[in-house]
């Protein structure tokens, strides 16, 4: 029963990104698999899923303990505070924070957590400044 409820939300949901994805306004030089197309797939390949879900359940669904559920709890606590402290205080800051935080959640272990939170965030903002010329700031402006 489970999962055909779970099937059932991301059907419902799958419906609402399609609908949302009709309310894009596109130019007239946009390409064939443009603004509108690519959600349209995205959206498309997501009821099949629910479907595929809804109609072939799983006869006895393995459900993880509760710990789980808080810890994935947590891990969209941070990506929520990520999004609201990424413009303030730069890239490097909260990249560090997020993804020390979510490598320490895999793997608790303290150095290799911080080592990884620098490295992706130092890592990240060279690929995505430099290699890609997205305007990002490092630090907040106010220290510049």
């Amino acid at each position: 029963m489970s999962d055909r409820i779970f099937g059932l939300v991301i059907l419902i949901v799958a419906l609402g990104y399609i609908f949302s994805a009709t309310l894009i306004q596109t130019s007239f030089l946009s390409d064939p698999v443009g603004s509108k197309t690519f959600p349209y797939i995205i959206g498309g390949c997501a009821i099949v899923a629910a479907l595929v879900v809804m109609w072939k359940p799983e006869t006895d669904p393995y459900w993880p303990p509760a710990i789980t559920f808080v810890r994935l709890g947590l891990a969209v606590i941070v990506l929520v505070g990520y999004d609201y402290t990424l413009k303030p205080l730069g890239f490097i800051i909260p990249t560090t924070l997020a993804s020390g935080l979510l490598s320490y959640q895999i793997s608790p272990r303290r150095l290799p957590a911080v080592l990884t939170g620098v490295g992706l965030s130092v890592g990240l903002f060279a690929v995505f400044k430099f290699a890609l010329g997205l305007g990002l700031y490092a630090f907040p402006k106010a220290w510049f």
